[in-house]
Order: C-alpha cells, then sequence, then structure tokens
C-alpha cells in the first residue's frame, strides 16, 4: 500500500528548486446565439447577390461595347471573314506560301461578291422600265380588288394612298434631306469599319495561330489549359456557326429563287440577295424577306400569286428548321430554339438589327465555352494530393517504388518466400 492510499499511484517526487506546474483555467465561450433566419432563404440570398453582381457586370459590359461601337463591329466582321476564308487559305497554303493564299482568298471573295453585286444591278436595270408598267397594272388590280368582297372599299384607295404618301415626302423635304445626310455618315462610318475589319482578318488568316500562342503565354502557367479549351471551343463554335449560317442562307435563297421563278415574279435575283441577307437572322429574317417579295407578287401578279408567295414562308421554315439546321449547325449549335428567338429579340432590343444578328452566335460561343468546362476538369498538377505517382499513397515507405507495393494478401508470403 502508498502513501498516497490503496489503489493509488505514488506521486513522482518533484526536484528541488522546479516550480509547481501552472494551472490555467480557460473561461468557456459563450454559446452562438441560434440563428432565425431559415437555410433555405440564406441560399436564395446568396444566390441573389451574386445574379445580382453579374448583371451588373454584364450592363457595365454592353455600355463599355456601345461606346466600342466601331472597333467591336470590326472585330466582329473580321473574325467572320476569317472563319469563311480560313478553309480556302488552309487549302491554298498547301500550294503557295502563307501571304500570297491570303491574297488569292481575298481576290477570290471580292470577285464573288463584286459579280453577284453587277448581276443584280444589271437584271434590275434591264426589268426596270417593265417592272414601272407591271407595278402600276397591279396596284390597280389591287384598288379593284379591294372594293369587292370582303373588303369593299371604295374605289380609288390604293390611289389616294399614293398621293397622300407623295405629299408626305413633299411636305418633308428637309427633314428627309437630314436623315440623309445622316446616313451618308453612317456610311462612312461603315466604310471605316469594313476597312479596319479586312486589315484585321488579313493578320488573322496570316498569323492567327501564332498571335494566339503569344496571348497564352502572358497567362500564368497555371491558367493556360483553361484558356486553351476554352479557345479552341470558342472557335470552334464560332467558325462552324458563321460558315453553317451561310450555307442556309444560300439554301434559302436558291429554293425562293426557284419558286419566284416558277411563279414568274418579277426581281428574282434581287429579292434573292434579299433573301439570303435576311436569312443571317435567324428565325425572322426569312419571313420578313418573302413577306416584301409577296409584296411585289401583289402589285406584278395579283393575290393569287402573292398569297403563294407568303405559303413559302411556311415551306421554307420547315426546310430550314427539320432539314437544313440539323444536318448544318447541328455539329456546332447546341442551343434550343426558344433560347434563340429569346437572344434574337433580346439583342435587337439592346442593338437594333446589328444585335439580332450578332445575338445567336454570342450565346453559342459563350454556351460552348462554359459546356467545355464544366464537362471537362483540369489536369491535376504534379505534387497536388490525389495525383498518381508524384506522392507515395498512404502507409507506403518512401523508398518502395511502384511496382514493389503489393497487395495486403501478398505482403507476408512474398516477403518471407524461400
Amino acid at each position: 500500500m502508498g502513501v498516497n492510499g490503496p489503489g493509488r499511484p505514488a506521486r513522482r517526487p518533484r526536484p528541488l528548486g522546479s516550480r509547481p506546474p501552472r494551472v490555467t483555467l480557460r473561461r468557456a465561450r459563450p454559446a452562438a446565439p441560434p440563428e432565425h433566419v431559415p437555410t433555405g432563404l440564406r441560399t436564395a440570398a446568396g444566390y441573389v447577390w451574386r445574379l445580382a453582381l453579374l448583371g451588373v457586370a454584364a450592363y457595365l459590359v454592353v455600355g463599355v461595347l456601345g461606346e466600342l461601337r466601331l472597333p467591336v463591329i470590326a472585330l466582329f466582321l473580321a473574325l467572320v471573314i476569317t472563319s469563311v476564308l480560313r478553309p480556302l487559305v488552309d487549302l491554298l497554303h498547301q500550294v503557295m506560301p502563307r501571304p500570297l493564299a491570303v491574297l488569292v482568298a481575298f481576290v477570290c471573295a471580292i470577285a464573288l461578291i463584286g459579280g453577284v453585286l453587277a448581276l443584280v444591278g444589271t437584271n434590275v436595270a434591264d426589268q426596270w422600265s417593265g417592272i414601272g408598267n407591271e407595278l402600276r397594272g397591279g396596284l390597280g388590280r389591287i384598288d379593284h380588288w379591294l372594293t369587292r368582297a370582303p373588303f369593299r372599299l371604295r374605289p380609288g384607295t390604293v390611289t389616294d394612298l399614293r398621293a397622300k404618301i407623295g405629299a408626305f415626302l413633299s411636305a418633308h423635304r428637309s427633314a428627309l434631306l437630314t436623315t440623309a445626310l445622316s446616313g451618308a455618315s453612317r456610311a462612312v462610318e461603315l466604310a471605316t469599319g469594313l476597312a479596319l475589319a479586312v486589315f484585321c482578318s488579313v493578320f488573322f488568316l496570316h498569323s492567327g495561330d501564332r498571335m494566339w500562342s503569344w496571348a497564352q503565354r502572358q497567362l500564368p502557367a497555371g491558367a493556360r489549359p483553361i484558356w486553351s479549351r476554352a479557345g479552341r471551343a470558342a472557335w470552334h463554335t464560332f467558325a462552324g456557326y458563321t460558315r453553317g449560317v451561310l450555307i442556309v442562307a444560300a439554301s434559302n435563297a436558291v429554293l425562293v429563287g426557284i419558286a419566284l421563278a416558277i411563279l414568274r415574279v418579277p426581281l428574282v435575283l434581287p429579292l434573292m440577295v434579299l433573301e439570303f441577307v435576311a436569312a443571317l437572322v435567324p428565325l425572322i429574317g426569312s419571313p420578313i424577306a418573302l413577306a416584301i417579295a409577296a409584296l411585289v407578287a401583289l402589285a406584278a401578279r395579283g393575290p393569287v400569286v402573292a398569297l403563294l408567295v407568303l405559303a413559302l414562308i411556311v415551306i421554307i421554315g420547315q426546310i430550314e428548321g427539320h432539314l437544313l439546321h440539323p444536318l448544318v449547325l447541328g455539329w456546332s449549335v447546341r442551343i434550343h430554339p426558344v433560347a434563340v428567338a429569346l437572344s434574337v429579340i433580346g439583342g435587337a432590343v439592346l442593338a437594333g438589327v446589328l444585335g439580332a444578328l450578332v445575338a445567336v452566335p454570342v450565346v453559342s460561343v459563350a454556351w460552348a465555352v462554359l459546356t467545355e468546362l464544366r464537362d471537362h476538369e483540369p489536369p491535376e498538377r504534379p505534387g497536388r494530393p490525389g495525383s498518381r505517382g508524384d506522392t507515395p499513397a498512404v502507409g507506403d515507405h518512401p523508398r518502395r517504388s511502384q511496382r514493389d507495393r503489393r497487395r495486403p494478401d501478398q505482403g507476408e508470403s512474398g516477403e518471407h518466400r524461400g
């Protein structure tokens, strides 16, 4: 039995001169008051302020881009030209130097556009006298048609309307002249933007890969793989959309031209060019062009032919939506038609016709980049936890190599064998 009592271990004597251990008493922290805000409300508030911050950032970006409208439009046109001419330049580069391939591609493009415009101008000049007579006779037929059931308007309605339009133009001649002068300044601005776009596209076609490599080298080493994947996804989507929508617009123009030629509607070539340009705006461009063609058909050929041209809106829309878009654009653009419609309307509200034109490619590129970064995780860096072959596994001796590791059921038998 020790001095400390039965069952207690004997205390070890303290060395002479040593101090007894100091005992510190810590005051217990007061319990946190219970939170009265529900978890769902706190989560919703977190999402709300983040979305509000993103909305403010997007508004500021749109405002800055609106102030820099000319260089932004020029850069967009340069990317469009680059995406269209890049396959031709790569093909020509196999048999000639790169600068000469770029020059030949631009000459071919200018010759094609100039030839189409010259052909349209010649067609309009040849048919102008006959078109004037057909339109005047067509207006008389429309006036006679409106006097019958079910409209029963008074005779001369169309003639009076034409006279009122002429009087309005004469009364507001000064305002129209001012608008024309402002349109001339816009034309100069458009020519400047087009020249800047051609200048940028020449360098994009000649050394675009080197420019992208230089831009990546300015980034931190850890961010380069992410930006590389995002850039590849963005360019793949933008180039595929641009080439695809041009193919779809050309197909629509050919179909409309064939139908108008069969119906003997005048100005077939100008209406084909109008259909091609309008079809670049998804969903709403082609119906607007066909509505103008229906007005021409109404004035020149009568209401029956005009109704047949209006029926082309449904037919072309079905062919475009169920055949051309899945075949041509399905591999590069994967967004829902509702998103396309909302993008076009939103772009038109923000920036007019130009906004409606660029809204779908911008949304498609953003969605492609988001999908690429979401579906492909970045590669694990060497030395980080969880990367194989860089750090030893838990429980392994540092001197044991990868090939010397064995399963637990083979450890003892392998070490004591023999």
